[in-house]
């Protein structure tokens, strides 16, 4: 049972950004601090990465713990309309791995930070160095880089196909 009223729920999910996150923009600042250059949202690539790295020929998608279902805490399903949840938690998967999958054959290389790992400047900065040792050659060269919560190494997996694993 919802808490709020549909009106106000429609609110809520009409406030939620797609772009510019705080998330997003903490991993932007820490990456530019750290002498990174790079475009937003490039069109022309399949999912519009939050952040590509043409120098580098990667693209970095900063994913919501809750829509892109990361599986840690932040990882909640509704419990109103829960079968409509659940295929539309599944559809953004899909087209997640989709779009991964597409960046890969057109020879980019392609790296998934969670929001959970950006929740504190600390963190972002933390997420920042990751990014910066995998770009040199860093171990996350699997199919499906991730960068887990600071403090633990990178790690790469094939996600199963009902959704994502919880990195560790």
């Amino acid at each position: 049972m919802d808490l709020v009223d549909s009106a106000r729920r429609s609110a809520i999910m009409r406030s939620v950004r797609q772009r510019d996150t705080k998330p997003e923009v903490a991993l932007r600042s820490a990456l530019h601090a750290r002498g990174f250059r790079f475009r937003l949202q490039r069109k022309d690539l399949k999912g519009r990465p939050d952040i590509v790295l043409p120098k580098h020929r990667t693209c970095v998608f900063v994913h919501g713990c809750f829509w892109h279902r990361h599986g840690c805490s932040k990882t909640t399903t509704p419990k109103s309309n829960a079968a409509f949840w659940n295929a539309k938690f599944e559809a953004n998967v899909r087209r997640d791995r989709l779009a991964i999958e597409t960046l890969k054959e057109a020879g980019w290389r392609v790296l998934t930070v969670w929001e959970c790992c950006l929740a504190t400047d600390a963190k972002a900065r933390a997420a920042a160095e990751f990014v910066e040792g995998w770009l040199g050659g860093g171990d996350a060269e699997g199919e499906y880089p991730e960068v887990p919560a600071p403090g633990q190494s990178i790690r790469s997996h094939d996600p199963p196909p009902g959704g994502r694993v919880v990195p560790g």
